[in-house]
């Protein structure tokens, strides 16, 4: 019987944070695995710990204790280069203010990170140009974010960040800045990108919308995991 291969694991990751001083928990003791595939939404109220998983995930900060693994690769280990190198090659991220670079194209924000690991030019104008079709934006590669509403400027963060072929997509509060109908069309357009082409997502979220088209769901409270579900596919 086929397994699917775990992308992700995270070994009792516990975070504690210094805030004058005075030490805030926000995760403790936090296993989970993120099997190839998987289309998962983080939730929980604020405070709960997800956003903080997410960046641990995507080694945007390390655990106070623990370990994580991207792929093979132990990823608390590492130092500050050999970690932004996992990014890079491994990793995509799609912020809640879309953090596109507001003096170039929508084309050229696609293939900025191709452009970053080496991509010889034409194939990573060819691989922006379809992202762009396929996520609806054909017409528009040549407008800048500011000439892009808020649903468009979201899609082309989605599309940099697969451009490059991570192994995971981690979107923090994908939708929090978007209307009801373009968070919908976002999430639609994932959840294609997911089955079609088997790219792997982690979202932390408060939107019912995206719980509701999430195959699993990992609940936070208090920094700790409190359940974790499977839907059928």
């Amino acid at each position: 019987m086929w397994t699917p291969s775990i992308i992700v694991r995270v070994d009792k990751a516990t975070k504690v944070y210094q805030r004058d001083s005075i030490p805030v928990p926000a995760l403790h003791e936090t296993s989970v695995e993120i099997l190839a595939g998987d289309f998962v939404a983080l939730v929980g109220p604020s405070g709960s710990g997800k956003t903080t998983l997410l960046n641990l995930i995507g080694g945007l900060d390390r655990p106070t204790s623990g370990r994580i693994w991207v792929g093979d690769q132990e990823i608390t280990s590492l130092g500050r280069k050999a970690l932004a190198e996992v990014r890079l090659r491994h990793i995509g991220f799609v912020f809640q203010e879309y953090n596109l670079v507001p003096v170039l194209s929508a084309l050229e924000n696609v293939e900025y990170v191709m452009l970053l690991q080496g991509v010889e030019e034409a194939l990573r104008r060819t691989e922006a140009m379809r992202l762009l079709e396929t996520l609806g934006l054909a017409g528009m590669e040549h407008r800048r974010p500011s000439e892009l509403s808020g649903g468009q400027q979201q899609r082309v963060a989605v599309a940099r960040a697969i451009a490059a072929k991570p192994v995971i997509v981690l979107p923090d509060e994908p939708t929090a800045n978007l209307d009801s109908q373009s968070g919908a069309t976002l999430m639609d357009l994932m959840r294609r990108l997911n089955e079609e082409q088997g790219t792997t997502f982690v979202f932390s979220t408060h939107d019912p919308m995206v719980v509701e088209r999430a195959r699993r769901v990992i609940r936070l409270r208090d920094g700790r995991i409190e359940a974790d579900e499977r839907r059928p596919a």
